[in-house]
């Protein structure tokens, strides 16, 4: 049991108690004792205002719930809008209007790029990610399938130049096509130098060229004369040309080029959210811990790798020599957002009011913003934000009365904590219904703090099938994507971003790729992202991130953004779509299908999570294609069969016969885990399997089709089983 210090009508964990008081408070300006009278008060005024936006979202879901039972026959769009107006989940809206935050970075307001998102509770994958602000293209190339290994390129082995080559041709392309030269090729470069403050190139054939655009030209480092790197940019984004004539690369190289590096990762979401398993006080105290570390710049992680070990740390800022000779600073870290956990759960770090637990948003919310302090407060020699903000991402909020809520949340934590109205700054996650269709209100609830949109297929589409659960049937998953209704709402998120004003001020983003093993089809596909109009999606890896960025160097995100404002809008009436199976009769096998897939995703991720805590990582999909799975791929797998199962298209014992027999497949899965705990065959003392088969069979029932009450639940089962065992 977890020693509890009572402190301003707060009962907290004593590990949290400490990390606050004595790691995290000292260098902040705010006194421990000052901390957490102010935390109570927060709790105290907060906590019962969150309750009842909670009880509001079920009363309308109630209400919703009845309106499909009363009219299964005869469906009435019209009336059906009538309705959602009536009950107040479609919001009046206003005039238009646009945001306005201040000492936004360029990273997050000029600069178009990749975005990753990693657990917070993961130091090596967190290091792994602010890093990523700068990624080797060869690296990337070479070790990935966007390199055919065709014709004897194999990436197995030691190095294969003829596979090198091929990386080589590609840089070069990549090269002409984002900085032309006025003459040849980069594939003709013999030497780089540096004159009258202008790139200079010797060609294969003795002529000297120069850049297209000349302002292309950034910096470098080293002798003007044989530069060690040359620093170029495009679209906002640099791009540096290393030189080394005596390495493995450079030395094969007639310019002696070793490598091209790329700015990838622009900005990085440390999550405290869906891909971690944060259960209880020890958890999210470690959780703290690690933000705090990468905030100060003091996080570490000791790799173990053949044989040797080395100490990752956070890269230090990179300086050039500018082309008009001064030194010029890049940041050398992606720059960080932090997301808080959403309105739904609460946590037993810390009690109030006769044992309550606090809402665990409103914890992340204050002791996240106390450690950013440490960055505001610029003592230390890594810098997050340059521009004095701090940037939350706030997650799966319903509609502006919520996002009212954390507006005002976030007036009182900077009250608390001493900083400038509208210091911290919020990501609106589009990803529930009702933010969707109500998009508009949602920013204008918080137009001084808006920094992100973006959308999520995963949540939204869970969502999407519990609001409607009662409809009727919905269609397979894998069509839900090409229906009106999702296009609908991908093209309505970028509409009322740029409608609102952020174009030049916040970033727009779209979701995640989820096949981190597939990059040449990421390649072919993910350009789509900014050819939305988004300046910012989500890639799984720094790799990945290093090839994304290629997609923002084709195209020019901010121009295309000023060209889609003029377009037609989306019309929320296609988003309210529900994308049901209608008259269509799918077949025993397709029926079996879906729930294969389905429930082998559900098995394969709650297992790790209850047994082992883990809240996201690569799991084998039921033809073992790694695919990235958090929480959404859980919500709407589990969704999906809850809304088959209720309007008959399966049977419970169908259900029940393919949770076993998907348990046995994933149990094969694990095999080489040395951690892992097979669910079979004993399966009713298999606290995983319980669990998933509860997602499925009680998936009506939980809070918006959230699996994260549940999850909660079996995980603190497991930890307090595996306690008792030790």
């Amino acid at each position: 049991m977890v020693n509890h210090i009572q402190r301003s009508g707060l009962s907290i964990a004593e590990p949290l108690y400490r990390l606050v008081n004595e790691d995290i408070c000292p260098g902040t300006g705010i006194t421990p004792y000052f901390f957490w009278n102010q935390f109570a008060d927060i709790i105290y005024k907060f906590a019962p205002k969150n309750i009842e936006l909670l009880e509001k979202r079920d009363s309308l879901q109630l209400k919703i719930d009845h309106w499909h039972r009363n009219n299964q026959s005869g469906f009435s769009y019209a009336k059906y809008k009538e309705f959602l107006t009536e009950i107040g989940y479609l919001s009046a809206q206003g005039d238009d209007f646009e945001i306005n935050p201040h000492s936004v970075d360029d990273e997050v307001a000029l600069q178009a790029g990749p975005q990753l998102v990693v657990p917070i509770s993961n130091a090596r994958f967190a290091l792994n990610a602010v890093n990523a602000r700068w990624g080797s293209l060869y690296d990337a190339l070479y070790g990935t399938d966007v390199i055919s290994e065709q014709g004897g390129a194999e990436k197995s082995g030691s190095y294969n130049p003829v596979r090198g080559q091929k990386v080589i041709d590609y840089g070069r392309e990549f090269l002409d096509a984002a900085a032309a030269l006025t003459q040849g090729s980069y594939a003709e470069v013999t030497a780089y130098s540096v004159q009258n403050h202008q790139l200079a190139v010797t060609l294969s054939n003795g002529v000297c060229a120069s850049l297209q655009q000349p302002e292309q030209f950034i910096g470098y480092q080293g002798d003007p004369v044989n530069p060690e790197s040359i620093l170029l940019k495009n679209n906002n984004l640099h791009v540096e040309i290393q030189v080394d004539s005596n390495h493995q690369i450079g030395s094969t190289d007639p310019a002696g080029v070793k490598d091209i590096v790329l700015e990838a990762a622009l900005t990085t979401i440390m999550d405290c959210e869906d891909s971690v398993a944060a259960v209880d006080a020890d958890d999210k105290t470690f959780a703290y811990r690690n933000w705090l570390g990468l905030i100060t710049g003091d996080l570490q992680e000791t790799v173990q790798r053949g044989g040797s070990s080395f100490v990752r740390k956070m890269h230090r800022d990179r300086d050039f020599t500018a082309a008009d000779g001064s030194t010029l600073t890049l940041h050398g870290r992606s720059l960080m957002f932090v997301r808080n956990v959403g309105h739904l759960m609460t946590n037993p770090a810390i009690t109030y009011a006769e044992g309550r637990e606090v809402p665990e948003g409103i914890m992340d919310g204050m002791i996240t913003s106390l450690i950013a302090l440490h960055d505001l407060n610029k003592k230390n020699a890594l810098r997050n934000s340059r521009a004095g903000s701090i940037y939350i991402v706030k997650p799966k909020m319903h509609g502006p009365d919520e996002v009212a809520f954390t507006n005002a949340l976030f007036d009182r934590i900077e009250d608390a904590l001493g900083i400038e109205r509208h210091t911290i700054k919020v990501g609106i996650m589009d990803e529930e219904r009702r933010t969707s269709v109500n998009l508009k209100e949602c920013i204008r609830a918080a137009k001084e703090r808006v920094v992100f949109i973006n959308t999520g297929f995963l949540d939204r589409t869970g969502d999407e099938i519990h609001s409607s659960m009662e409809a009727g049937a919905f269609a397979l998953k894998s069509e839900l994507k090409a229906m009106p209704w999702i296009i609908a709402y991908e093209n309505h998120n970028v509409d009322i971003g740029l409608a609102c004003g952020l174009r030049g001020k916040a970033q727009i983003g779209k979701g995640m790729w989820p096949v981190p093993d597939n990059m040449a089809d990421m390649m072919k596909s993910k350009i789509a992202h900014p050819q939305a109009g988004a300046n910012t999606a989500w890639v799984p890896s720094p790799t990945a991130s290093t090839l994304h960025a290629l997609h923002y160097h084709q195209v020019d995100v901010l121009s295309l953004q000023k060209q889609l404002m003029v377009r037609s809008k989306a019309d929320v009436d296609d988003i309210l779509k529900i994308p049901l199976l209608g008259e269509r009769k799918l077949t025993a096998t397709e029926i079996q299908q879906e729930l294969d897939n389905n429930v082998q995703g559900i098995l394969g991720y709650v297992v790790r999570w209850v047994d082992q805590g883990i809240g996201c990582s690569k799991v084998p999909d039921i033809y073992n294609v790694g695919l990235m799975e958090d929480r959404a791929t859980l919500r709407i797998s589990s969704q999906h069969i809850a809304n088959w199962l209720h309007h008959k298209v399966c049977t419970k014992q169908q259900l029940l016969e393919t949770l076993k027999r998907m348990a046995r497949v994933v149990d094969g899965q694990n095999a080489a885990d040395p951690a892992y705990t097979n669910m079979s065959p004993d399966f009713d003392n298999s606290l995983a399997f319980q669990a998933a088969c509860d997602l499925i069979f009680k998936g009506i029932e939980q809070p918006n089709g959230y699996t994260e009450p549940l999850l909660h639940n079996y995980r603190t089962r497991a930890k307090k089983a595996k306690s008792q065992r030790s």
